[in-house]
């Protein structure tokens, strides 16, 4: 890592531990992201509240016991989200997942569920081990701590997704 990208990582490591600064360092604990995320990755988690779309990864709150997580972004309120065999489709369209292992969710069938207003329906990229919107419902936007867009260790680099 050069010298200016570890002083990047410890101003913001330093601007999010004291609050001066809307970013914060993210460690990632699971596989439900994989293989955009992995175990240990380090992200940079961006509290500045800007409108989320279809392909981002956000952070929200875990409906079912309150810790912080990180899923992408597959349907946003008034789309139509299912699943058929394996493959995601919104709107009655296939979406092209690049980061999304299909082999994994093979036979696998889902919806269609009609996402409500003001709700984003969640799933992780890791399908077949991800608790994600299939078991927990949509969550309101409301909730969406922040954005992930960038990592920056052990494999620094852009999580850009799919256009939305």
């Amino acid at each position: 890592m050069t010298a200016l990208a570890v002083t990047a990582v410890v101003a913001v490591g330093l601007g999010s531990a004291t609050g001066v600064v809307p970013f914060e360092l993210v460690r990632i604990p699971s596989d439900s992201m994989a293989p955009t995320l992995e175990p240990g990755d380090h992200v940079v988690l961006d509290h500045r509240g800007r409108a989320v779309s279809r392909g981002d990864l956000v952070v929200v709150p875990d409906p079912q016991d309150g810790t912080l997580i990180v899923k992408r972004v597959v349907a946003v309120g008034g789309d139509m989200v299912g699943i058929s065999d394996g493959v995601l489709e919104v709107d009655g369209r296939a979406v092209d997942e690049p980061y999304a292992d299909r082999s994994l969710e093979s036979g696998v069938y889902y919806g269609p569920y009609p996402v409500p207003d003001g709700r984003l329906f969640l799933l992780g990229d890791h399908r077949a081990v991800s608790v994600d919107s299939r078991a927990f419902g949509p969550v309101p936007a409301t909730d969406v701590v922040g954005t992930v867009d960038v990592r920056v260790w052990p494999r620094p680099g852009s999580l850009d997704g799919p256009e939305g």
